[in-house]
């Protein structure tokens, strides 16, 4: 890490840190955050000529406490004349946000669209962003360093995100990731490599879970589990010697596997609670084949898919994609997924959701029938907070503590992947605002999309693809 002064205009930066293990691009982005001028405009004197992004910094000899000189205009608000119209840019942040419809996009930090694209797709949970606020900045005895630094770094670039409009270089933040999960930090020829983004989203979540469940902190206990757990409740029978047992695990996404027989979310789901397993069986006293079967038997607020595309190829020794194309609705019924328990409890209000609808289109309300098998429903929409015994986790109010899952949820972002391996290729993300606009993040542009181009991410070729689907639950007050 070195340290070096920055000339600008008229304004001296001193002591700015150029992390040496990171391309020059970064450190344009950091003196983005400093002076306002993109990365872009930025005209960077050092040995030999200008700064250029992908210099290699070993070879430009710059020394502990040099002053570099940087050139370069930055972004200009407009001041609009007295009782004149009122321009976008004139505008605090937060209101330019709020007129623009989006937060912001986040820069490359070197093969990091991985990174950015689990981000944003989490950050559009606002029941998530309420419990990192609460979190304490003080590190509780009982959670680790990096762990307690990752949670708060979640948080502030969380915070960053809300703020502003222009794009944010999220340095800290992949800086605390690679320090926690090394494997984000791998290197080839100088660069850091391309990573899976499941991966990434699975190893923060398990870290949020830690961190919001630990003593100190005081909301829900179980922050996470109740905004992504997914209990499931598991037949494991031998064919072969009769024996079966039950089994109960805790997971945040469901599989949709995907085979030749496999055309639609439905069907990959149905194919990923099933599953062979080998292990020793005591009855024979030898290895067995057994049959795993589950159902879902408690739901969270937000559902989220996995597309397994990439396996691992034999003969070529490297990841592989499956392209084939596997249509997803914008709204997913789960009651065919759930076990007789959960279908019970999820009866009553998926009744109230379907007589709300009934009166919309001018009928009477039907008597209590069981649970609808449709795999697509479109429902009313009452959006209330739900653990997954189907009651609200924190009531505010006689009607939120009244809350209950119907089972239905309502597709609020999409992780894409564009390439043929995972180690290669481009993520994105898509995510629906609270204004119900979608927005399709690409790194640091954000451009809003029509709801209808969003199911066409679905395969098929080499146009991005869904790899991850984050779905809201439908809820009712009863």
């Amino acid at each position: 890490m070195l340290t070096v002064s920055v000339k600008w205009q008229k304004e001296l930066f001193p002591k700015v840190e150029i992390d040496t293990s990171q391309p020059p691009y970064v450190f344009k982005c950091q003196l983005h955050d400093l002076t306002g001028v993109p990365p872009e405009r930025q005209k960077i004197m050092v040995k030999g000529g200008l700064l250029k992004d992908d210099a290699n910094w070993a070879t430009l000899g710059v020394k502990e406490g040099q002053k570099l000189m940087m050139m370069g205009t930055a972004d200009e608000i407009v001041k609009t004349p007295e009782k004149g119209p009122v321009f976008m840019e004139d505008l605090p942040e937060e209101e330019q946000m709020v007129a623009v419809g989006h937060t912001a996009g986040l820069f490359n930090l070197g093969n990091t669209c991985y990174m950015n694209s689990t981000v944003q797709c989490l950050h559009s949970v606002p029941e998530l962003k309420s419990a990192l606020v609460s979190y304490p900045s003080q590190k509780s005895s009982d959670l680790d360093h990096t762990s307690h630094m990752l949670t708060a770094a979640t948080r502030e670039l969380f915070n960053e995100l809300d703020k502003s409009v222009k794009p944010v270089a999220p340095m800290q933040f992949w800086m605390v990731l690679r320090k926690k999960y090394p494997q984000f930090g791998q290197l080839h020829n100088g660069v850091y490599m391309q990573q899976d983004a499941e991966e990434c989203w699975t190893q923060l979540l398990y870290t949020l879970s830690q961190s919001l469940r630990s003593p100190s902190f005081s909301e829900n206990p179980d922050t996470i589990k109740a905004l992504f757990g997914i209990e499931l409740v598991s037949r494991v029978h031998c064919q072969e010697s009769g024996e079966e047992s039950s089994e109960t695990e805790s997971v945040y996404s469901l599989k949709c596997h995907i085979s030749q027989e496999v055309n639609h979310l439905h069907e990959g789901l149905k194919h990923g609670l099933k599953s062979e397993l080998e292990k020793a069986s005591p009855c024979l006293g030898r290895s067995a084949i057994y049959l795993k079967e589950s159902r879902i038997n408690a739901l969270p607020r937000y559902l989220t898919v996995q597309f397994v595309r990439f396996f691992w190829k034999r003969e070529s020794n490297q990841k592989a994609k499956i392209l084939r194309k596997v249509d997803y609705p914008l709204q997913l019924d789960v009651y065919d997924f759930c076990s007789d328990d959960l279908c019970k409890k999820l009866e009553a209000p998926r009744q109230i959701l379907r007589d709300e609808e009934g009166k919309k289109a001018g009928l009477k309300a039907k008597e209590k029938t069981s649970g609808s098998k449709d795999n697509d429903v479109k429902m009313t929409d009452v959006e209330r907070p739900s653990n997954e015994s189907g009651e609200s986790s924190k009531p505010t109010s006689k009607e939120d503590k009244k809350s209950h899952l119907t089972g239905i949820y309502d597709l609020v972002a999409v992780l894409t992947h564009k390439g043929r391996s995972a180690d290669s290729g481009h993520y994105v993300a898509w995510v629906k605002q609270e204004s119900g606009k979608w927005i399709e993040f690409d790194d640091d542009n954000p451009v809003p999309q029509r709801e209808e181009d969003i199911t066409k991410l679905s395969g098929g070729g080499d146009w991005h693809m869904a790899y991850i689907c984050m779905y809201k639950a439908r809820t009712v007050p009863m």
